[in-house]
């Protein structure tokens, strides 16, 4: 089963940001997709809820440097 969390990220100005994110995203085990929209900082994320979850993924976001938006 797969579900969809949708992100807002904040701190990401550039082309690199994104796929630096999308990469850090793709590297959580259960994530099979990432789609980062640069303009108004939009992450979908395609998950398994059994192996991660929303809390994990906005984790790796603050890993990787943004904040993940409430």
């Amino acid at each position: 089963m797969t579900q969809t969390a949708h992100l807002t990220v904040e701190g990401m100005s550039c082309e690199g940001c994104a796929k630096r994110l999308r990469e850090a995203l793709e590297g959580v085990d259960g994530v099979s997709a990432v789609a980062v929209v640069l303009d108004g900082g939009q992450v979908t994320i395609a998950y398994d809820p059994t192996v991660t979850t929303v809390a994990g993924l906005r984790e790796a976001v603050e890993e990787t440097g943004f904040d993940a938006v409430p």
